[in-house]
């Protein structure tokens, strides 16, 4: 039976819409265009490659620290909306900003803020999760999600894709290109989450008694005690941590990598976009999957070949292989992310949502700080970017180990 979306489904639907086009963005042109900033000032592709890497790893710290605390006091009656905004406006004006700047630490530094202003939006909107849709739906729901996602943040991209391909045709310079394709990114994002805006009301809550910020540090730390109780809570957080580790290192470094084994810019774009098209079907297939299947079993199985695709990406060469591993990315990263999503949101409390979520982008978004670092400082060691991507691959193993552990400790209907 096909799912009949509510309105405030939609709505909450139309957020991956907006928020993904930023995605593609940091996953496809603009480490291209960091590249064509580092390369006029003579900086080596191995170097290139770890600065990037090391600017990702500083914006997922920082939200590692600024997640479960901000997640707290957004469980607060009436909080969690007000400071979602807040994310969402350090987003989208950074993101237009970074047209505006042209040495590459600038560049750097800007990006960390659009990053941050980003992540941090991504907590409370996995936390509304819970109050638009029901435990029944989170499946279908979340997964909708990320497919609709996927489709919708070609069109932005597109249009500036085409700006930078083809902007010089129009009397278009390569600054004035990215300007126009940053900004049309951050107005997407911005318009398509109105209708959110407009519409969320929070309907699990704690109430305000006054102190949020010093009462908010206090229940963060009751409810890292009250894990001890729940230890599939904790041991599917920490699974977590390393396996989502290793899909979001991939987001973050695919464009960078191939342009640091010196393959066609503009391959590596329109590869990263089969992805995108890729996902929107799979995702949805997952969805479809998970009403006949344990989620759990289904979260393994994505595991499992991320670890797959890891090693075939340590050979990889040739244009045409990018364009191989691009869609093996795409059948499994909107399944891995929805499911552990919705997975996740059926075994914490509801009100409690916030708090729980912050923790969890601490072991997801926050964690990839690992991936990252890792290929930064093993490509600088070794110089051999290939060695550097294929240590994410004990990554995997590990997150796949402790998961099924994890799934071992979890009450039957949670599995």
């Amino acid at each position: 039976m096909k799912l009949k979306l509510t309105k405030l489904e939609r709505a909450w639907i139309m957020y991956d819409v907006g928020n993904s086009a930023f995605v593609l963005l940091v996953a496809t042109i603009i480490p291209i265009y960091f590249n064509y900033l580092a390369d006029l000032e003579n900086i080596s592709s191995s170097d290139y490659l770890a600065y990037w890497g090391y600017a990702a790893s500083i914006a997922t710290i920082l939200v590692a620290v600024i997640g479960p605390v901000c997640g707290t006091i957004a469980d607060t009656r009436n909080m969690k909306k007000k400071i979602f905004i807040v994310c969402l406006l350090v987003g989208t004006i950074g993101c237009a900003s970074l047209g505006l700047v042209t040495h590459w630490i600038a560049f750097l530094a800007v990006f960390v803020i659009a990053k941050v202003g980003f992540s941090s939006s991504i907590v409370f909107y996995d936390a509304m999760l819970t109050d638009v849709t029901t435990e029944e739906r989170m499946d279908d729901v979340s997964s909708q999600g990320y497919a609709w996602g996927y489709i919708g943040s070609c069109i932005p991209f597109i249009i500036g894709l085409c700006l930078v391909l083809f902007g010089d045709k129009i009397g278009l310079t390569m600054q004035l290109s990215m300007t126009i394709a940053f900004l049309l990114t951050a107005v997407w994002w911005f318009v398509v989450t109105i209708p959110l805006l407009r519409q969320y009301r929070q309907l699990h809550y704690v109430e305000n008694q006054g102190q949020i910020i010093r009462r908010s540090f206090g229940r963060l730390w009751n409810s890292l005690r009250e894990m001890k109780k729940e230890k599939h809570v904790f041991m599917f957080l920490l699974a977590f941590f390393f396996y989502i580790d290793g899909v979001y290192t991939i987001i973050d470094m695919a464009t960078a990598y191939g342009e640091s084994l010196g393959l066609d810019s503009t391959g590596l774009l329109l590869a990263l976009l089969v992805t995108q098209i890729v996902a929107f079907p799979f995702c949805l297939i997952f969805a479809w999957l998970a009403k006949k299947y344990k989620g759990t079993t289904l979260i393994s199985i994505c595991i499992g070949a991320y670890f797959l695709i890891i090693l075939y990406a340590m050979q990889l060469d040739k244009q045409y292989e990018f364009w191989i591993l691009a869609v093996c990315v795409g059948m499994f990263q909107g399944g891995i992310q929805a499911l552990s999503r919705s997975h996740f949101a059926k075994i914490i409390p509801p009100e409690k949502s916030g708090e729980y979520f912050g923790l969890l982008d601490i072991c997801g978004k926050g964690a990839s700080f690992l991936g990252t670092t890792l290929i930064s400082v093993i490509s600088q060691i070794t110089g051999k970017v290939n060695i550097a991507v294929g240590s994410i691959a004990f990554i995997f193993i590990i997150g796949f180990v402790i998961f099924r552990k994890a799934v071992a400790m979890m009450p039957d209907h949670a599995r």
